[in-house]
């Protein structure tokens, strides 16, 4: 009868080295972690700001196209941004309509849109902190 040897037997010295090992890794980790989680929320933060930059552009042209129609007004386009920015969950906004109230004989349209970064960000404040974004555009009315 044959007596079956182990193939792989750790001896005390061996057990010492992957003890000691183990630590090395726990503390690595513990180095690296905080590392990785800031990159990982700075690069969402920064593709929420670009997101809401590009929102602000596309919001500003089609409030002053619905503004700048026969009929249309400055309620049409804080209207419109609304609805746009409810999408994307853009919650504090500034709409400015110049001139607020839009007459026939208005020859142009200007619509402002101000977005504070502070109350629209998902992580609190640490790469934009005060920093708002804005965008104009001038249109000329219809019709006319």
């Amino acid at each position: 009868m044959k007596k079956l040897i182990p193939a792989f037997r750790i001896t005390t010295a061996q057990s010492n080295t992957v003890k000691k090992r183990c630590g090395a890794a726990v503390v690595e980790f513990a180095l690296v972690v905080p590392l990785v989680l800031m990159l990982a929320f700075a690069a969402i933060e920064f593709a929420r700001v670009v997101m809401i930059r590009h929102s602000i552009d596309n919001a500003v042209y089609e409030s002053a196209r619905l503004a700048i129609i026969p009929g249309g007004t400055a309620a049409d386009a804080r209207n419109e941004t609304q609805r746009l920015f409810s999408v994307i969950g853009i919650t504090d906004f500034l709409v400015e309509v110049v001139p607020p109230v839009l007459a026939l004989e208005s020859p142009e349209v200007t619509v402002r849109i101000t977005v504070p970064l502070d109350s629209n960000s998902y992580f609190p404040q640490q790469f934009f902190a005060g920093r708002t974004l804005r965008r104009e555009l001038t249109m000329r009315r219809e019709g006319l």
